[in-house]
């Protein structure tokens, strides 16, 4: 299970404490920017000698500095503001869709540095292309590193079903990918002596947008992402719900239409993923069967904005089999927030009125009540970040045992 350092509410008394509590002190300022030391020790609920000492290991380590705050106007001893150390460490993040791959360094503090892109074509399987292609733009990112940077971690993010341990695609939709060693083949070319965190894109989006987006103080969330098909992350309780064997919140396979539905590509039909896909979009608005990817979902939203027939048509059909997964997904969760990220923004940005309709037609009202729709606010780069975010999971779980690791 994907799972952030637990933020303590008191110092526990255990052998592990120091180490919890360093690992949470550097992820509150990996996620929130510069903190001064008291707000630290209001976040943490730590006194400001345990905050003093934990942010002295953490900038001999070279994961943090601190300094004097800025402005004027303050009375007694000012606080001194912790910031992450960016410019010093980074990860290497990667995100592999139907039709785009993405290489991006990002630095301790959640910034994209520097990024790389190329297009995927739909050919068929192809792990040994996408591995050549995300591992040339890996060593360039991390050559183009500032002198004496240091890479913490590498994560990436698969429009599939992965195993959780070893990065292992099991199954890739649309290309074929079944069974494909990508974490360990990844790691191999790349040459860094560093493994590859690999894990499912939608799960790595709701992590995103739980952390630093649309979700954020959320601690259950909802996130639907759209590359071709549709996938889903569920947060529960501030953790990504995986299931038992790391397999689970597969939203796109929700059952919606069992009577007369389309063809999915799992093998069976009238799954949430066969009615509201790219493909369901654009045969409903009548368009050439060889007119595939996303600027073609945006030109069909576009169009119904304007009034085409056609178009209007296949976002209010599409619209509606959307609003019946979300109405089955707000009962069955009770979410606090369901983002809308990849091509499901756009379908959702086009189609609130028919999403809303269902939820008020059929969500109980207490749970309709609270819940909130949002599209992701990291937009395309959601699933990068969360790729981000698996990458740094072991430095904001034991910074100082990562750090003396990876400087020798």
């Amino acid at each position: 299970m994907l799972r952030s350092p637990t933020l303590p509410g008191a110092e526990p008394a255990t052998e592990d404490a120091p180490r919890q509590n360093l690992g949470a002190l550097l992820q509150q300022v990996h996620l929130h920017g510069p903190l001064s030391r008291a707000a630290l020790a209001e976040r943490m609920n730590l006194n400001r000698s345990t905050i003093m000492a934990l942010t002295t290991k953490l900038s001999a380590a070279g994961l943090v500095r601190e300094q004097q705050p800025t402005g004027a106007g303050r009375s007694g001893r000012p606080s001194l503001v912790v910031t992450p150390a960016a410019a010093r460490v980074y990860v290497l993040a990667f995100d592999v869709a139907v039709d785009r791959l993405v290489a991006a360094r990002v630095s301790l503090g959640g910034r994209i540095e520097e990024r790389r892109v190329a297009v995927r074509s739909r050919s068929g399987p192809d792990l040994a292309a996408v591995v050549d292609v995300l591992a040339r733009f890996g060593r360039e990112l991390h050559d183009a590193a500032p002198p004496g940077a240091i890479c913490v971690g590498v994560g990436a993010s698969y429009c599939g079903m992965i195993r959780p341990g070893d990065g292992m695609v099991r199954y890739g939709p649309y290309l074929g990918w079944v069974d494909q060693a990508f974490g360990t083949e990844l790691g191999e070319r790349l040459g860094l002596g560093l493994p590859v965190a690999v894990g499912n894109e939608a799960h790595l989006g709701a992590l995103a947008e739980h952390r630093r987006g649309a979700g954020v103080d959320v601690d259950n969330l909802i996130y639907l992402h759209g590359d071709v098909g549709v996938g889903g992350g569920i947060i529960v309780g501030g953790e990504v719900l995986d299931g038992e064997a790391g397999y689970g919140c597969e939203l796109g396979h929700m059952l919606v239409n069992p009577h007369g539905g389309r063809a999915c590509s799992c093998g069976a039909r009238g799954c949430l993923e066969a009615e509201v896909g790219e493909r369901a979009l654009l045969d409903e608005a009548g368009r050439p069967a060889g007119l595939i990817g996303r600027d073609a979902v945006r030109e069909v939203v576009q169009a119904a904005g304007r009034g085409e027939p056609a178009a209007r048509h296949a976002v209010a059909v599409v619209g509606d089999w959307l609003g019946i997964g979300v109405a089955n997904l707000i009962n069955l969760f009770n979410p606090g927030v369901l983002v809308f990220g990849g091509m499901m923004r756009d379908v959702y940005l086009g189609a609130q009125a028919q999403v809303r309709d269902r939820i008020a037609a059929h969500v109980l009202p207490v749970s309709r009540e609270r819940v909130r729709l949002a599209v992701a606010a990291l937009g395309d780069d959601t699933t990068l970040l969360g790729a981000a975010e698996l990458a740094f999971t072991d430095l904001l779980t034991n910074p100082l045992t990562v750090m003396a690791r990876t400087v020798t």
